[in-house]
């Protein structure tokens, strides 16, 4: 009989009342990798990336509350912040029975991440960030208005917020600015799925409550640094260059703190798995055995 296991099941579990979609595929005694997507994406932004990691790995990539096929109750109804979010994925992983497991770190998914690696670091088997934001290196002057709106998020400061939440920068979050060249590598299919699943009824008001939280995550950006600084989890680095959200000195920022360290640094935007899904799948693999075999500190920098 073929066996399915390395081939990715789509299922749906409930986590304190909410429907959590999520893809998985591997055996689940591996070492387990926690893929965490952002915003505009959802676990779909996975798929290229989990049967090859399944091979050495159990991979899970939950969409979470507000995004994709996983539950969406009102802002009444559920706290739409990162703490609480990271509470429903700990609760996720309870259900699946995940102890310990690798981060995967992106977008909106980073202070999730970062809630779980601070509140039980022991849990942690290590990070593997991708355009993924903790320090503030990597908020260039276009965080100037946000970082305004965090502070005092009155309506002024909401006007002076740039236009975002629409059709043309759903696409503007794969192709960015980036040359004609590398804009045609990027499937369309990516930003039309993310826009049909955010321009349901209610969900543009869901992601900007989830948007104005971001504040809270970047005020524990000296607890993350503690914790890099305490803990120096094993990292993986994987940036795309011309990502139009998060600057690059965001890279020596990590490079500064953390001891066990690998950069790879690759022609391409904020969605690098839409481009480099091969070259990442390949880098992520070696590094989650390097690390399980205690090989990467001595081969990290």
């Amino acid at each position: 009989m073929q066996n399915y296991r390395h081939k990715t099941r789509h299922e749906t579990i409930d986590v304190n009342g909410l429907d959590i979609f999520y893809r998985h595929a591997g055996d689940p005694e591996m070492p387990a990798i926690l893929l965490l997507h952002g915003y505009p994406t959802s676990s779909y932004m996975y798929r290229n990336l989990i049967e090859p990691l399944a091979e050495s790995a159990y991979v899970i990539a939950p969409d979470l509350p507000g995004f994709g096929y996983s539950s969406t109750p009102s802002a009444d109804a559920y706290d739409y912040t990162f703490g609480n979010i990271a509470e429903t994925i700990d609760a996720f992983l309870a259900a699946l029975g995940v102890e310990r497991f690798f981060l995967y770190i992106h977008d909106f998914g980073a202070p999730i991440a970062y809630y779980l690696a601070t509140r039980r670091p022991e849990r942690v088997r290590g990070l593997i960030v991708q355009n993924g934001n903790a320090h503030d290196e990597g908020l260039g002057e276009g965080w100037d208005a946000p970082k305004a709106y965090f502070a005092d998020p009155s309506e002024e400061n909401r006007a002076k917020l740039p236009d975002w939440m629409n059709f043309e920068t759903t696409r503007y979050q794969y192709v960015g600015e980036q040359p004609e060249r590398l804009a045609r590598l990027y499937p369309p299919e990516g930003w039309h799925l993310d826009w049909e699943r955010l321009s349901r009824p209610g969900i543009i008001d869901i992601q900007f409550k989830i948007f104005s939280d971001y504040g809270s995550h970047i005020r524990r950006f000296p607890e993350i640094r503690a914790y890099h600084r305490e803990h120096q989890p094993p990292c993986l680095l994987l940036w795309g260059r011309h990502d139009p959200f998060f600057d690059i000195n965001e890279i020596m920022a990590y490079h500064r703190i953390l001891d066990a360290l690998e950069i790879h640094v690759f022609e391409s935007g904020h969605q690098l798995l839409e481009t480099h899904h091969r070259e990442c799948a390949a880098l992520i693999a070696r590094f989650v055995l390097d690390v399980e075999a205690g090989a990467f500190r001595d081969s990290a920098k």
